[in-house]
């Protein structure tokens, strides 16, 4: 279902390119791939690759971490607190995703 979400943003006539880690629900039997996106696995053990790793490092390092929650509702929140505090910063993801590498 995620793909078909992503499928449907692709704008008419254009492909998408979607990278994926080597988690093992990824590559799943099952996937359906809609016919205008390309998935692209990176390599194994290479997180830094994947700028999403860098995100979710610094949501762990600056509202995550070393708390103790108090159920699965509070922690919920707490992640729901820590994603809706990012997206309102998108000049942040930007500079943690940055890699100096991909410019040329």
């Amino acid at each position: 279902m995620h793909l078909a979400e992503i499928s449907a943003a692709v704008a008419p006539g254009a492909h998408a390119i979607l990278l994926l880690d080597q988690a093992g629900w990824h590559g799943s039997g099952a996937l359906i791939v809609p016919s205008n996106i390309t998935l692209l696995p990176l390599p194994s053990k290479c997180p830094e690759l994947n700028p999403v790793e860098n995100v979710w490092q610094f949501m762990r390092d600056n509202w995550l971490s070393n708390r103790i929650f108090k159920s699965y509702a509070d922690i919920l929140d707490h992640c729901c607190f820590a994603w809706n505090r990012l997206v309102d910063q998108p000049w942040l993801i930007m500079s943690i995703g940055l890699r100096s590498w991909a410019h040329g």
